[in-house]
């Protein structure tokens, strides 16, 4: 078990929260809501028992990133309100003799926890407002919204020497002499381009950076490769590396690395372009409770990760989910099709399909499909004699001599044919869109649809009250901690909202 170093409540400390914390004081309810314990067994498995110094309390950790993101405060903030702050002290359950921990300790207990550690205390705070009757699982609404990195995003010039002075940091414990030397060639190569043209200077530079990445990926592993931090964080390394030399040689594939020092961080439009992650909830309208919530970046699938997010809340609480209402994202085939699987998830999915343009010839609708011998029907009674599979379509081309003779041609074509007849397009997911539009024309669609506007307002809290918008740190996994414990906070104050105040509270 972890050493307990907290010194234990005063009768003083009991009379004056008594005295100064109310009854429906916000954090007194949060203390006693939330069974803070149960936490206990979940987080002591990230703590080593009998190395090292005696940790402070990994549930005082916790709360403290609670009272971060609830009232937004950095660490060393939270720790000095802490210090006179008695309803801070009273939601910690700490004595007013006790010296606080120092704010460089929060740090290391987010990197103990990580994302696993972080998300097991989302769900719980999630399943606890089930367990109170506030969630249910008639519906879920998902939408998603942009972080903004926390870079400045370099030209190529700046890009390369910030993976070259990343690469040699993190291969110094390994190769201390020779990095010095990598160093002083640096200085010397800015001195012989200093007066070439940038595109000149940066081929010298990726030249140069290419002949360090050889010999730091000819550097033999330690016997304790998989547990040393220090030639993980070299392997990391030298794979952005990989990476930005990679982008370099094909401007065209997209996914580019934006950055040496956050190379999770990508580019995105949601409205306009920017660069950093995207956040991707689900919300339950009956409470208003973020039932699930991930992060990705910029340019991440969104229309997929709906399965994602529906298949991890129904994984961790056993429930199921009856409807669910999206965005256009979500106007895609392949997802709609795993949505809807009645082998599967079995959702009924509500989205509002793209408008349908008016055509002056007949409709690909018009045209009958039989998948099995691949062909499809005009409405002249005429079957097509080619198909040309597609990635996900199948092309049918008819016979330029049959749509010739055809009494009914200038209405299936804007000209006459030459060499080929008619050309249809069938998708392969074309049920799955025709279900949704005519799912958009019921009453029940304008219903669901109607509470859309929750999740998006919850958006907006998540960003502007618990700070959301932007990066606290840098990379994917910091991202997902502030963003899961942002969403933490918001359900723990809207729990507090929907449950009646108790009648009395206990003031130890």
């Amino acid at each position: 078990m972890l050493s307990d170093i907290l010194l234990p409540l005063t009768d003083f400390d009991r009379q004056v929260f008594a005295t100064l914390v109310s009854r429906d004081h916000p954090l007194r309810r949060a203390l006693q809501l939330i069974p803070w314990e149960d936490f206990q067994k979940r987080l002591v498995i990230y703590y080593h028992s009998d190395t090292g110094r005696p940790a402070v309390p990994p549930i005082v950790m916790l709360k403290l990133e609670f009272l971060r993101y609830q009232f937004g405060l950095s660490d060393r903030q939270v720790i000095k309100r802490t210090e006179t702050d008695i309803a801070f002290r009273y939601f910690l359950q700490i004595s007013h003799r006790q010296r606080l921990p120092d704010s460089s300790l929060l740090p290391q207990f987010r990197g103990r926890l990580g994302v696993t550690g972080f998300r097991q205390v989302f769900n719980r705070v999630v399943a606890v407002a089930r367990q109170q009757g506030l969630v249910k699982d008639r519906l879920r609404l998902k939408d998603a919204t942009h972080v903004i990195a926390d870079i400045a995003v370099p030209n190529t010039l700046g890009l390369v020497a910030q993976a070259r002075n990343q690469l040699l940091a993190a291969a110094e414990p390994f190769e201390e002499l020779r990095v010095a030397g990598e160093r002083i060639n640096v200085g010397l190569l800015k001195e012989r381009t200093a007066g070439q043209t940038d595109e000149q200077r940066l081929l010298a530079r990726v030249g140069h950076l290419q002949e360090i990445l050889r010999w730091v990926d000819a550097l033999p592993p330690p016997e304790d490769e998989a547990t040393n931090p220090r030639w993980q964080r070299l392997v990391k390394q030298r794979e952005v590396t990989h990476k930005i030399l990679a982008d370099r040689e094909q401007p065209g594939a997209g996914n580019r690395t934006l950055s040496a020092v956050d190379p999770d961080a990508r580019c995105g439009k949601h409205g306009d372009w920017y660069d950093g992650y995207l956040v991707d909830t689900l919300i339950d309208p009956d409470s208003e409770i973020v039932t699930q919530v991930n992060v990705l970046p910029a340019n991440g699938d969104e229309a997929a990760d709906a399965v994602k997010l529906v298949q991890q809340e129904e994984l961790c609480h056993g429930n199921h989910i009856e409807q669910l209402s999206m965005d256009g994202i979500g106007f895609n085939g392949p997802v709609l099709r795993e949505l809807a699987d009645p082998e599967g998830l079995a959702m009924d999915v509500y989205v509002p399909p793209p408008p349908e343009t008016a055509s002056e010839v007949f409709g690909v609708e018009k045209f009958v499909e039989d998948p099995q011998r691949r062909t499809v029907t005009c409405p002249a009674g005429q079957t097509s004699r080619y198909h040309k599979p597609d990635r996900n379509a199948v092309n049918y081309i008819f016979d330029f001599r049959t749509c010739q003779s055809c009494p009914l041609q200038k209405q299936c074509m804007k000209a006459p044919p030459r060499k080929f007849g008619r050309s249809v397009q069938k998708n392969t997911y074309e049920a799955e869109y025709r279900r949704v539009r005519e799912k958009a024309k019921t009453p029940q669609y304008a219903s669901v649809r109607a509470e859309h506007a929750k999740v998006e307002r919850k958006l907006g809290e998540l960003m502007n009250r618990h700070h959301g918008r932007r990066a606290r740190g840098r990379g994917l996994p910091r991202v997902q901690i502030q963003e899961l414990m942002a969403c933490t906070a918001m359900n723990i104050k809207r729990m507090l909202r929907l449950l009646p105040a108790p009648a009395a509270v206990s003031t130890a």
